[in-house]
């Protein structure tokens, strides 16, 4: 029994076929790169360094993941960056977001634990258990600690993706990139964010409620009220 031919598919033969081809092929692409031009123009000249960032009251460092427990190096090259702003009084406080959603796996309490040992007073931690993702982590940062403004700690990669949500979410936001190796995992996070950039459009234009919003925390006031 002879097995049927596989056919790819058939282009358009007539000059106007083609033509309407290209036309659309041209507007997917159009339509692909909104989202990354959108992330733009919206941080714009937001992103700094750790020397040159605004002071603000409150850095947020969003989870990157754990090994064995202790964050990730994406992750505590983070939160490296926020302990010398703290140390050098650029900020008074650093929200860490992440995933606490089952209870062998807390990235808050690792990054809280972290911090502490790089200097920074655990009475000026503040810790998010519902981070899930960057859209929830801002919204929860403006709705749920009060935050209005802010510097947000990432990658290069993750940055303008974070900025460009919060900002969205209502937290004016300064970002700052940390640098690192461009290993395997970095060229995937950046070709995560490729995709990431669509979602994070429609978030910002359909703004969801982040999978749990709860009640407003006095958390952040708190530890702004705290003596250094």
């Amino acid at each position: 029994m002879r097995r049927p031919k596989l056919r790819g598919p058939r282009l358009p033969r007539t000059r106007a076929g083609q033509r309407r081809l290209v036309q659309a092929v041209m507007s997917a692409c159009v339509l692909g790169l909104l989202p990354a031009t959108w992330m733009y123009v919206v941080t714009g000249d937001r992103l700094h360094t750790t020397a040159d960032v605004p002071r603000t009251d409150v850095a947020v460092v969003f989870g990157a993941g754990l090994w064995e427990g202790e964050p990730s190096p994406y992750l505590a090259h983070r939160l490296d960056a926020a302990a010398e702003l703290y140390r050098e009084g650029r900020v008074e406080v650093v929200l860490v977001t992440g995933d606490n959603s089952r209870e062998d796996y807390d990235e808050p309490d690792a990054m809280r634990t972290y911090l502490t040992r790089h200097g920074v007073p655990g009475s000026r931690i503040v810790s998010d258990y519902a981070g899930f993702d960057t859209w929830d982590s801002c919204v929860r940062a403006k709705k749920i600690f009060g935050v209005d403004e802010a510097v947000l700690i990432s990658q290069g990669f993750h940055i303008r993706r974070a900025v460009a949500l919060c900002q969205e979410a209502g937290v004016t936001s300064y970002g700052v990139g940390v640098d690192d190796r461009h290993d395997a995992t970095w060229y995937y996070g950046g070709t995560r964010e490729i995709f990431a950039a669509g979602k994070a459009a429609l978030d910002a234009v359909f703004e969801p409620d982040p999978r749990f919003l709860g009640r407003r925390e006095a958390g952040v006031a708190n530890a702004l009220a705290a003596e250094r």
